[in-house]
């Protein structure tokens, strides 16, 4: 089993993660289109998992007036437990941190339930109680970033 997470360079690898994110939130946990996609596309630093070159995962990230937003982590039903979700919070870490005006940001996501141990293991706190987004509970989670 070959992972291996990339930041998206070109229009394709923007299809494939449009694809991946149709296919998980849209049809799996039947959020609606109007919200899954937003203005936000084509100012985000998006990434692409891929198992034995297949994309199964993406993520995104983007400056905020509140710090930095990590969203849109979405892992096919098939690929999930294979270390997808650990590769993408890495890479998209890892690319933050290598971004100068990243210093000293808060960094913070919605994390569905059952992706909040994933982030702690991260270092993301849950800040205040659960909240419904898209008809999912979620967590606020944050971490300072260094």
């Amino acid at each position: 089993m070959n992972l291996s997470v990339k930041k998206v360079q070109n229009k394709e690898e923007l299809e494939q993660v449009f694809k991946i994110r149709e296919e998980v939130f849209v049809v799996e946990q039947e959020v609606d289109r109007e919200e899954e996609y937003d203005e936000f596309e084509q100012s985000s630093t998006h990434f692409l998992a891929c198992l034995d070159g297949n994309g199964v995962g993406t993520a995104r990230w983007r400056f905020t007036e509140n710090g930095i937003k990590l969203e849109r982590f979405a892992v096919l039903k098939a690929a999930r437990g294979k270390g997808v979700g650990q590769a993408l919070v890495a890479a998209v870490l890892e690319n933050i941190k290598e971004n100068s005006e990243a210093k000293n940001k808060v960094l913070y996501l919605h994390g569905q339930l059952a992706a909040v141990p994933l982030y702690e293991k991260f270092g993301f706190k849950k800040v205040g109680d659960v909240f419904i987004e898209c008809d999912i509970k979620h967590y606020k989670m944050e971490k300072t970033f260094p």
